[in-house]
C-alpha cells in the first residue's frame, strides 16, 4: 500500500517536472522569438533606406544641401530630391515615369491627376492606420483644420494621396490696375462693369502712358476673368471649372450668361481695347506668375498671380535683422513694374459688378495638391513607414523651433526670431536677399498643412478684401470621364470663345460650341460630376 501512494506521488511529481520543463521551454522560445523580433525591428530601423523625393522648385536643391543632411543623419536615410522645376513639373515628372523611374514621395501638383496616376499604376495605397501611426500631426492638423479634406485623398475607398490644404487660398487673386495711368486720366477704380469699360477705353486710347504713342490697351487674357466673375463663372482656366448651380453642377463655359459677357469682349475686342496678343497669354517666360504685358506697360489691368506676387514697398511692416520694424520691399510683378518704370504704382481693386450684381475673380482652392506615396516604396519592409515618419517631421512638427528649421533653414544663421517674441521670423542676411534660398538649403521639403493665416502678409490681404468674391472650382476630385475627355474639352472651349472674341465667329456660335461641347464628351463628365456631387452632399 505504502509502495503503491508512493508510486503514485513520484508519477504526480514527475508530471509535475515535466510540465514545469515544458512551460520552461515555451517561456524561453518566446524570448528567444521575442529576441529575434526585436533584433528584427532593430536591424529595420538601422537599414538605410535611399528615398526619392519630389517638391516645390524654383531652383535645384545641391546634394550637400544642409538641411538634406541633417534629415539623413537623423532618420539613417539616404535622400535623393528630384530637381523637377516648378514651371515644368508634369511634363519633367511624366518623362521620368515613362522611363520606368517612380519616385518614393510623389508630388502631385494638380489636384485632378490624383487618378490618372493611380490608374497608371505609379502610386501605392496608403493604409489609414499606417498613415496615422506615423503622420499623426499631419493627419491631426487636416482633420482639424479642414474637416472632410482627408476624404478627397481616397478612390474606391483607399487613400492614395494626402491632401495638401493651403489656408491661404482663402484669399482670392488680386484685380490690378496702373494707379498712376488712372491719376494721370482723373479716373478711379471701377466698381460695375459700366465703369470698367470707361477705365479700358481711357487705357487704350488716351494716351496714359505720356509717350505720344498709340501702343497701350485696356486688358488681356487674365483680366477677361473678371468679366466673367461678374456674370458669376470662371473660364480661362487650366482646367474646367464647375459651380453649384440650383442645387447641381454645371461647367462654368457653358452657362448662358457667358454669351453676355462675350458681348462685351467682343465689342471691345473690335474697337481694340483688348490686346490683341491676348491669345498667347500675359506671360512671355520665366516665372509664370509675371504678367510681362502690365510689367512692360501694355495694359493697365491684369488679374494675374497670386497677392503676394503684387506686394509694393511699405504696403506693410516686417522685422529686419536686428529686430527693427520697415517697410516690406516689393515683390515678383511689383518689383519688376518698379525696375521697368520707378514711377508706377499699382492699386487693388475689387472685381467688378455685373447687370445682376455678381462678381468675383478667380481663386485656388484650399486644395492644392497631394502628397502621395510611388507604387515601388511600398514593395520594401518598413520604407513606407520611413517616409510618412519624416514627411510628418519635416511638415507638421509639433516643436515650434524644429517646424522653423525645417521650413528657414538653422536659427542663427538662416533665421532668427524676432525680438522677444516667435510670431515673426526674420531672415538673415545675405539668405534675405535670395528669393530660393530654402531651396539651396534643402529646406521647406515638406507639403502645406492647415492653420489660420496669422502673418502679416495674410493680414495685409484681408485689408485689401482678398478673403471675398473668390470663384471656386466645386468640383473637388477628379473622375474617369474628366480625365479621357477634359483635353479636348478645353480645346473646344478655348476656341469657341477665342472664336468669338475676335469676331470670327458671332456670339450665338455660343449655342451650337455648347452643342458640340456636349456630344464631345461633355454631358458624360457633368453626369458623372453631379453623381459625386450628390453622394458628397449626402456624407
Amino acid at each position: 500500500m505504502k509502495i503503491y501512494v508512493c508510486g503514485r506521488l513520484f508519477l504526480i511529481l514527475l508530471v509535475m517536472i515535466l510540465v514545469i520543463s515544458a512551460c520552461g521551454n515555451q517561456n524561453e522560445k518566446r524570448k528567444d522569438a521575442e529576441g529575434s523580433s526585436n533584433n528584427a525591428k532593430a536591424l529595420a530601423q538601422d537599414k538605410q533606406y535611399k528615398i526619392s523625393w519630389t517638391m516645390h522648385l524654383n531652383e535645384a536643391v545641391p546634394e550637400n544641401a544642409e538641411i538634406i543632411q541633417y534629415l539623413e543623419e537623423k532618420f539613417n536615410v539616404d535622400l535623393d530630391i528630384w530637381n523637377l522645376e516648378n514651371n515644368n513639373y508634369e511634363a519633367l515628372l511624366n518623362l521620368k515615369l515613362a522611363q520606368g523611374e517612380i519616385p518614393d514621395l510623389f508630388r502631385i501638383r494638380q489636384p485632378y491627376d490624383l487618378l490618372k496616376y493611380r490608374n497608371q499604376n505609379v502610386l501605392a495605397e496608403i493604409p489609414k492606420d499606417t498613415l496615422d501611426k506615423y503622420a499623426p500631426n499631419l493627419t491631426r492638423l487636416i482633420h482639424s483644420n479642414a474637416p472632410g479634406y482627408m476624404e478627397y485623398g481616397k478612390i474606391e475607398s483607399n487613400y492614395y494621396g494626402i491632401p495638401v490644404v493651403n489656408p491661404t487660398n482663402i484669399y482670392r487673386v488680386p484685380v490690378v490696375y496702373r494707379e498712376d495711368w488712372l491719376n494721370r486720366l482723373g479716373l478711379k477704380t471701377p466698381k460695375t462693369i459700366e465703369e470698367f469699360e470707361k477705365v479700358m477705353y481711357a487705357f487704350t486710347s488716351n494716351d496714359p502712358d505720356r509717350n505720344g504713342k498709340n501702343d497701350t490697351y485696356g486688358l488681356s487674357s487674365e483680366g477677361m476673368n473678371v468679366i466673367f466673375g461678374a456674370f458669376g463663372q470662371m473660364v480661362f482656366t487650366e482646367q474646367l471649372y464647375f459651380a453649384e448651380k440650383d442645387h447641381r453642377l454645371v461647367i462654368g463655359a457653358l452657362e448662358p450668361e457667358m454669351k453676355e459677357a462675350l458681348q462685351y469682349l467682343q465689342k471691345w475686342y473690335r474697337d481694340g481695347v483688348i490686346d490683341p496678343e491676348f491669345v498667347t497669354g500675359e506671360n512671355k517666360g520665366g516665372y509664370k506668375h509675371l504678367s510681362h504685358a502690365f510689367i512692360n506697360g501694355r495694359i493697365g489691368m491684369t488679374s494675374m498671380g497670386n497677392y503676394y506676387h503684387w506686394i509694393q514697398v511699405g504696403d506693410y511692416k516686417v522685422f529686419n535683422e536686428k529686430g527693427e520694424e520697415v517697410p516690406v520691399e516689393a515683390a515678383f510683378n511689383a518689383l519688376e513694374l518698379a525696375n521697368k518704370n520707378s514711377h508706377a504704382r499699382i492699386i487693388v481693386g475689387q472685381p467688378v459688378t455685373g447687370p445682376d450684381g455678381k462678381s468675383g475673380s478667380k481663386a485656388y482652392d484650399l486644395l492644392m495638391s497631394y502628397t502621395a506615396i510611388g507604387a515601388n516604396a511600398v514593395k520594401e519592409p518598413g520604407k513606407l513607414a520611413k517616409i510618412l515618419e519624416i514627411l510628418d517631421y519635416v511638415s507638421a512638427n509639433p516643436n515650434l523651433e524644429e517646424s522653423m528649421t525645417m521650413k528657414f533653414g538653422v536659427k542663427g544663421k538662416h533665421w532668427k526670431w524676432a525680438g522677444n517674441s516667435t510670431d515673426d521670423v526674420v531672415i538673415l542676411p545675405p539668405f534675405d536677399k535670395s528669393v530660393n534660398y530654402t531651396n539651396q538649403i534643402g529646406a521647406n521639403i515638406g507639403m502645406a498643412v492647415p492653420a489660420v493665416p496669422t502673418d502679416r502678409r495674410e493680414k495685409w490681404a484681408s485689408t485689401l478684401g482678398l478673403d471675398k468674391h473668390g470663384v471656386y472650382n466645386a468640383l473637388k476630385v477628379s473622375l474617369p470621364s474628366l480625365i479621357k475627355n477634359s483635353p479636348e474639352l478645353i480645346k473646344l472651349r478655348n476656341k469657341a470663345y477665342i472664336s468669338i472674341i475676335t469676331g470670327d465667329m458671332p456670339v450665338d456660335y455660343f449655342d451650337v460650341f455648347v452643342k458640340e461641347f456636349m456630344e464631345a464628351g461633355g454631358e458624360q463628365v457633368l453626369k458623372d460630376a453631379n453623381d459625386w456631387y450628390r453622394s458628397h452632399s449626402k456624407e
